[in-house]
């Protein structure tokens, strides 16, 4: 019987064979790709390489070499398409992205929309990116916002996406599919929850706490160490706080912000109770143009896939292949199709990058429905 070190050597001559055969493929791959280029053919042809696996599977033996000889050549199969992808970028096949790159936005002169009523979160932090005298308005949902920028009744809306305990804003991500509206900008606030009354208001005295439903799953240890209060959500913590200034109840509290509490004259009563201290909120820009900053370093996009083995890992490679970051992915039901899903992915780069040019390639290529939601 063979050494391990004798086993070892036979695998590394074979394994010379393997790389140079491998470039060898490589090479006439080149080609075929600059017949592509040439003749406008399309890059992926999924009867061919479904041919092509069936064929090789039926030249080994053993149903664990026909699974691995398949996996191989779809590995092969997929380096083959990336070069083709570069080639055809490189070419200029591609063609101008619609997005128009710009050196900064108007912010002096926009108009802003937001979700809420005056003291939101949402408020607050559209006045951090576009400054605390900016133009606004507000709308009573997150789709009024979305419609007022379709409709040109604002340049921009500030809508918030993500929280850093309580997760994704879903309807945003759906709402982003079908709107033709874009991510333009993003800003991070963080979330400080107070307890705010009437001024005055005792704490033995306090029956009934409003607030939005996240807010309060957010500050349930302090709201614990008082369980004869009752609990009632409401459309947003602003409104929590409007509610109880309304109301002039001493006996009714709301979790908000202290900005909104300034804003509708109430007393902070307890500060900063948020169970995660660190808790923040990533709100997004939204415009209805395909405008990005010159600047910008991130990009958002969405995409469907075949709903086949390792369709979704096929769409990822593109992003290792072209040593792109991706920061985030997050997966929503689509409507109409039972157990299929919309990815929305996030990831390091400038639709300027090369690299970015031959990801997006790829995946117009191959997946389904590719939308860029914005570059910022």
């Amino acid at each position: 019987m063979a050494t391990l070190e004798e086993l070892r050597e036979q695998l590394d001559k074979i394994d010379s064979q393997m790389v140079y055969l491998y470039e060898e493929r490589m090479k006439v791959c080149g080609e075929v790709g600059a017949y592509k280029v040439q003749s406008g053919k399309r890059v992926l042809d999924k009867q061919r390489e479904k041919n092509k696996l069936a064929d090789v599977a039926s030249r080994v033996e053993g149903e664990f070499n026909k699974k691995g000889i398949q996996e191989l050549y779809q590995q092969l199969m997929s380096m083959s398409r990336k070069l083709q992808y570069r080639q055809l970028v490189e070419a200029g096949a591609l063609g101008r992205l619609p997005f128009i790159g710009l050196t900064s936005l108007e912010k002096e002169t926009a108009r802003i929309v937001f979700q809420g009523t005056e003291g939101a979160y949402s408020q607050a932090a559209m006045k951090q990116y576009f400054g605390i005298l900016c133009n606004s308005f507000h709308v009573r949902t997150f789709r009024e916002a979305m419609e007022a920028i379709e409709e040109g009744a604002a340049d921009y809306a500030v809508l918030p996406i993500e929280n850093s305990s309580s997760g994704s804003v879903n309807e945003i991500y759906d709402l982003l599919v079908e709107y033709e509206n874009y991510i333009v900008g993003e800003t991070i606030l963080p979330i400080t929850h107070t307890l705010a009354g009437l001024p005055g208001t005792k704490l033995e005295e306090i029956r009934t706490v409003y607030s939005k439903a996240e807010a309060l799953m957010q500050t349930t240890r302090y709201l614990d160490e008082h369980a004869d209060w009752q609990r009632i959500s409401v459309a947003n913590t602003a409104a929590a706080a409007k509610k109880i200034l309304e109301d002039a109840d001493s006996t009714q509290v709301a979790v908000c912000s202290a900005y909104a509490a300034e804003v509708y004259g109430l007393e902070v009563l307890a500060d900063d109770i948020n169970d995660e201290k660190s808790n923040s909120t990533r709100f997004i820009v939204v415009t209805n143009q395909k405008v990005y900053l010159k600047d910008a370093s991130k990009i958002s996009i969405c995409f469907e896939v075949p709903h086949e083995i390792g369709s979704l890992y096929q769409m990822l490679s593109h992003f290792i292949y072209n040593d792109l970051n991706m920061t985030r992915i997050e997966s929503r039901p689509i409507e109409g199709k039972t157990w299929e899903y919309r990815f929305f992915v996030d990831f390091e780069g400038s639709l300027e990058n090369p690299a970015v040019k031959n990801a997006l390639r790829g995946l117009r290529e191959e997946a389904r429905n590719l939308k860029i939601l914005g570059n910022y």
